[in-house]
């Protein structure tokens, strides 16, 4: 099984709102998820991001593999610094 760290879309029409969580690779965007890593809310200026930083490392070093848009949020919370 491979997992990917990205974002499921949640909120209404022109209102994203997102979580962050740990997903196998095979299911969809907003379909099931292993863990919920945290939340990411663009409309906030500047953006809202709350992460828990133990289990984002945890699954980083399983091998999980973050999306680009989450490896630039995870750069900048300071929290991962590989890529993509």
């Amino acid at each position: 099984m491979s997992v990917k760290i990205r974002l499921a879309r949640h909120g209404g029409k022109k209102r994203p709102f997102y979580r962050i969580v740990a997903a196998d690779i095979e299911n969809p965007r907003d379909g099931r998820f292993l863990e919920i890593l945290g939340t990411y809310n663009p409309l906030k200026d500047p953006a809202e991001v709350t992460l828990q930083t133990e289990r984002v490392q945890y699954w980083l070093g399983q091998g999980a593999q973050p999306t680009h848009t989450v490896n630039n949020i995870l750069k900048k919370e300071g929290v991962y610094s590989g890529t993509a």
